[in-house]
């Protein structure tokens, strides 16, 4: 069953379906990608990544699936911090995924994270293949988000966890406002100066606001079958960590 976020797409006059204009989308800014990360957080984004990093630490998974990887750095981030012998990264965008290879070799990481093309709704990989599995910014691009949960337990060995970081909106009434107005008039703007692409920083806006966030995907995630879920919210509900388990029967 669809959800009414699975519908929204970064480019509403095109016929293509939501996954295409996704991969045609983070293509053409995938050459500014890692640095509007750094400007439009103000570098909080990568603390953020640390703290869902983390959430791993108690299992000390050796094989680690990154979904949406993009350009790699969350699989970066989590060999360094939780020192796995294996990540493998997927992501629908080929030019994402050349920045990360590229990085990754610069850092002398090919022999423990390798990227490759792959859709997070159809993964290529056996069930029961990792001993957990990550996505940093990415299940708001799901053209389904039911079927990208399920794809993402099946690989997952049991007990094996799944930790999920993505925005969400503040609830506090001051902050939510001033939040609303950087994200529908600051984030486009820039984005169109600095990557020439206005539209995939308005979908940035538009997939927030729709997205079932806080306890609904909490709900999603225990429908589809995941255990022992819980969220955490950063930096006032600007972006929140959502955990689940594979139960173990």
């Amino acid at each position: 069953m669809n959800l009414p976020h699975d519908n929204v797409v970064p480019f509403r006059d095109s016929e293509k379906s939501k996954k295409e204009q996704v991969a045609n989308m983070f293509d053409q800014i995938a050459f500014r990608y890692d640095f509007l990360n750094r400007f439009l957080s103000g570098g909080i984004d990568q603390g953020w990544r640390r703290k869902a990093i983390r959430e791993l630490t108690p299992i000390q998974p050796k094989k680690i699936l990154d979904v949406a990887t993009g350009t790699g750095d969350l699989a970066i981030m989590a060999m360094k911090i939780l020192k796995p012998d294996t990540i493998i990264g997927i992501d629908i965008s080929e030019g994402m995924l050349g920045l990360g290879r590229k990085k990754i070799a610069k850092l002398l990481l090919n022999k423990q994270i390798e990227l490759f093309s792959g859709d997070s709704e159809a993964i290529k990989f056996p069930a029961g293949s990792f001993d957990a599995v990550t996505v940093a910014f990415g299940v708001r691009n799901f053209a389904n988000l039911r079927l990208g949960l399920q794809e993402m337990l099946r690989v997952m060995r049991p007990g094996g966890k799944l930790v999920v970081l993505e925005f969400s909106k503040p609830k506090q009434t001051i902050f939510r406002s001033f939040y609303n107005l950087y994200m529908r008039v600051v984030t486009p703007g820039l984005g169109r100066l600095i990557s020439k692409n206005k539209e995939a920083y308005q979908y940035l806006n538009d997939s927030v606001r729709r997205f079932p966030e806080g306890n609904d995907f909490i709900t999603i995630m225990n429908e589809v079958g995941y255990t022992a879920t819980y969220l955490k919210t950063l930096t006032g509900g600007i972006c929140t960590i959502y955990c689940g388990t594979k139960s173990n029967t």
